[in-house]
């Protein structure tokens, strides 16, 4: 019995064969399947631990800006243990493995004095029982000066290292050179997943970037030199606009008064087959409502009194092209039922006519009324609503685009500064604070009054805060809601501009910014003191 259960037993040395198989394939199941690298040795170092004994499994990785050994993962350790876990090249044990590119074996650590212990993982008891291997990891790169010959060679490069504790009994010396050729195994197993997972991740780069640098070539292709705006949701009205130029669908631009919903419509006319064809402007605020359908539709001759010749119309007018029906939201019901059927069956008839004309044109309306409310109530009928409504463009609000104000504001400068015949560089910093901080109730359409305000009455090279409208130097853009400013703190605001805007225009020089403001350089220098300003910021280096 007994010696039939001895013929039965396994070897010992063919048992641990089995058990370092077993964990062979845990670790490099783990390995093939992870995407995150810190992850990937985490489990791999923890499966060390369960399956083999091997305790304080640690994986380093040779940073390339430092060229210093940095601790990727340490089982057991603390955040703070492993950023003390640094070590040169060639100093201590890893240090020196990565070094060299050699395995080593240590059969005491407390009894060796290259170990140097930074994590303080270890307790003195430990560092008496345990035995400590350190084994490189080395990856595989192609030698490019071979390449370049045609020919292909590998080169091995030492990354970093892999280090384990272990317990052995009085005999260890054949079971640690087996643990040794497992560990080896297993590093280069590790350096196949960081050579993946590395490629992967250049891959990855530099698919962001190319698509980063396609978004750029796409945004530049979109952009429509008539329209202003660099910001995301301008980005987002051009490439709309891109969209649908070429349809003959009808759009319909959203927005508040003065957000640019006539420069979008031209746009859509001046980027679609239609362009050498008229683009036809109606605003329906502008007329009462029998007048608003004569200038739409024309009339005869007799149709009405004061119809003394036939008129063509604005439908008529726009053949080939584009009609721009502006405030599409004040028409009618009367009119609203006769642009529906033109809408819907592309014929209309003159006022006071019998022939039946063909509407060849592209249609586009605007409004900054909330029309869905205006069906509700019945003010606006529901079949045209949603035969207007097939391609709607919101346009934002010029608060809602903030960074766009600068670039807008710059813009009309230059305009107006060339129409008026004016030298104007630039915008001041107070300027730019007040234009930035203003909630512009008026949009775009404000602001370009407003630097056409400031254009007139500048008599310097830079538009100051002065220059602006008082609209913009309320209590809420200068000094916060319900906290006006004090007659000293508005004079000092002022002061500080006018000293800042003279050092810039002097290179900082003190001197001649007090000549410039016809002052002294004495009370400049007590100002400049006094108000915290450093001159040697507008130097122009």
């Amino acid at each position: 019995m007994n010696a039939e259960a001895g013929a039965g037993a396994v070897p010992a040395d063919q048992k641990i064969a089995m058990q370092d198989l077993s964990c062979l394939y845990e670790i490099t199941r783990n390995l093939a399947a992870a995407t995150d690298l810190q992850e990937a040795l985490d489990k791999a170092v923890a499966i060390l631990a369960a399956m083999k004994k091997m305790e304080n499994g640690t994986v380093t990785i040779v940073n390339p800006l430092t060229l210093e050994l940095e601790i990727e993962v340490a089982c057991g350790s603390t955040a703070a243990a492993r950023k003390k876990g640094k070590y040169k090249l060639g100093e201590g044990i890893t240090g020196r493995v990565v070094a060299d590119g050699e395995p080593v074996f240590v059969p005491c650590i407390g009894e060796e004095p290259l170990f140097l212990n930074r994590t303080g993982m270890r307790s003195e008891e430990q560092k008496r029982k345990s035995s400590f291997i350190c084994v490189p990891i080395k990856a595989t790169v192609e030698n490019e000066a071979a390449l370049s010959e045609g020919h292909v060679r590998a080169q091995s490069r030492c990354i970093g290292a892999l280090s384990v504790d272990r317990c052995y009994g009085p005999d260890f010396g054949p079971q640690a050179e087996q643990d040794l050729r497992f560990l080896t195994i297993v590093s280069a197993l590790i350096a196949q997943t960081v050579h993946r997972i590395q490629s992967v991740s250049r891959e990855k780069d530099a698919l962001r970037r190319e698509n980063q640098q396609l978004r750029r070539e796409l945004s530049a292709k979109n952009r429509i030199e008539e329209i202003i705006g660099n910001s995301s949701r301008m980005q987002e009205i051009f490439a709309m606009v891109h969209r649908v130029a070429n349809s003959n669908a009808t759009v319909l631009l959203r927005g508040e008064s003065g957000t640019g919903k006539s420069m979008v419509a031209k746009a859509l006319h001046h980027n679609s087959g239609r362009a050498k064809k008229p683009f036809v402007i109606v605003n329906c605020s502008a007329l009462p409502e029998t007048l608003l359908e004569s200038e739409l539709f024309g009339h005869e001759k007799g149709a009405f009194t004061g119809a003394v010749e036939r008129k063509m119309g604005r439908f008529e007018q726009a053949q080939g092209g584009t009609l721009f029906l502006d405030e599409i939201g004040e028409i009618s019901n009367a009119v609203q039922v006769k642009l529906l059927n033109v809408i819907q069956e592309r014929t209309f008839q003159r006022l006071g006519g019998a022939e039946l004309l063909k509407a060849d044109i592209r249609l586009v309306a605007a409004t900054n009324r909330d029309l869905e409310a205006a069906v509700r109530e019945g003010r606006f009928r529901e079949d045209l609503y949603y035969r207007l409504n097939v391609f709607p463009i919101y346009l934002p609000p010029l608060r809602e685009r903030r960074t766009d104000i600068l670039l807008l504001a710059d813009y009309f400068l230059e305009q107006y500064s060339r129409e008026n015949g004016r030298k104007i560089e630039r915008i001041s910093t107070s300027a730019i604070d007040l234009l930035i901080k203003y909630h512009w109730p008026g949009n775009v359409r404000e602001l370009q009054n407003c630097m056409e305000r400031a254009v007139l009455i500048c008599d310097s090279s830079a538009i100051t805060s002065v220059h602006l409208p008082p609209t913009l130097q309320s209590a809420e853009s200068v000094g916060g809601a319900g906290r006006p400013l004090s007659f000293a703190q508005a004079v000092e605001n002022f002061e500080r501009d006018l000293i800042i805007e003279a050092l810039k225009q002097c290179n900082g020089n003190q001197t001649k910014a007090a000549e410039r403001l016809e002052t002294s350089l004495r009370i400049i220098n007590y100002k400049i003191h006094n108000y915290g300003i450093d001159p040697k910021q507008y130097k122009v280096k």
